[in-house]
């Protein structure tokens, strides 16, 4: 007679404890939240400072000044992207609800962000230089734009959730026979290998975390290309903000990878059950559909026309 010796199941205890790690985390990052944010606020102002200058220099034909504009527009983009903001909410609420490619977890976010910035460029130059608005009326047709993405926002996030309850729908089918068209293989690109295969995002649904990030402009952006627009160099004002959009999606890049790659080692630490799973995946979905629709009603009740320091333009990003 043999015994099989008994092993201990440490997934349990082992994810309370990273629990209680995160949490701890939370709490300390909560704590110091406050002076952090007006440190990225305050680093903000003085790069934006930064940016006027350069455009004046290159005003006055001082050539050296578009490098350092460049690399200063790039770096206000990285921090940008550090504090709250739609985009990240976006990303992260999708990827840890989605199962994603690592190509799309890549691509997405980069389209997204590289959009907000033709988004601010489309802004300026057909309401500042087509239509020859004023200061406070391009604020109000700022407010518009950013009550607008508020609904795409909320839209998207509904279609997510409606896509989920799709899923959970009990499907009756009939089958009287059985007869497969082909011999798979792993050259047959059906993409079929295997009963059960996970499925990833369509591109349907990826083209809406694109819009959805991509259709509100930043009013830094805004700014600066109102600002270059003056002084005739418009030019050096489109690249200063592509390559702060460029900055921002190299951020909301590495949080996408690191929010996919979170949710994968989550699933394989608690197995791989497919029964479970599909029964949970659904679930996730719909309340990460939710939480995009709460958001979305947050951004749309919060946006104000003028910030309290009487700034027409930078009253929201």
């Amino acid at each position: 007679m043999t015994t099989q010796p008994l092993t201990r199941d440490w997934r349990l205890p082992a994810a309370f404890a990273a629990l209680a790690v995160a949490l701890f985390a939370l709490f300390t990052i909560h704590a110091h939240w406050g002076a952090f944010l007006q440190w990225c606020l305050a680093t903000q102002i003085t790069l934006h400072r930064y940016l006027v200058m350069y455009l004046l220099q290159l005003n006055n034909h001082q050539y050296s000044g578009g490098l350092w504009l460049l690399t200063g527009a790039f770096f206000y983009g990285v921090l940008h992207a550090i504090g709250p903001g739609h985009g990240k909410f976006i990303v992260t609420t999708y990827l840890s609800t989605n199962k994603e490619s690592e190509m799309a977890a890549r691509v997405v976010p980069v389209l997204g962000s590289l959009m907000q910035g033709v988004s601010a460029i489309l802004f300026v130059f057909i309401l500042a230089v087509g239509f020859n608005l004023a200061a406070g009326d391009l604020s109000e047709s700022r407010w518009y734009v950013e009550k607008v993405s508020a609904v795409m926002i909320g839209g998207f996030g509904a279609y997510v959730a409606w896509r989920a309850i799709n899923d959970l729908r009990l499907r009756t089918l009939n089958i009287h026979s059985l007869a497969p068209l082909h011999q798979h293989s792993d050259r047959c690109g059906c993409g079929h290998h295997g009963v059960g295969a996970a499925t990833q995002g369509d591109w349907k649904t990826r083209l809406g975390v694109i819009l959805a990030i991509g259709a509100r402009p930043c009013s830094g952006a805004i700014m600066i290309l109102l600002f270059s627009n003056a002084l005739g160099i418009v030019t050096w004002g489109i690249a200063a903000v592509m390559t702060m959009a460029a900055g921002t999606a190299l951020s909301i890049m590495g949080l996408s990878l690191a929010v996919r790659y979170a949710r994968n080692s989550t699933a394989t630490f608690f197995g791989g059950n497919a029964g479970q799973l599909s029964k949970v995946v659904p679930l996730l979905k719909i309340a990460g559909g939710v939480a995009l629709i709460l958001f979305a009603v947050v951004l749309f009740l919060t946006v104000i026309p003028v910030s309290a320091n009487g700034d027409y333009i930078a009253a929201g990003c």
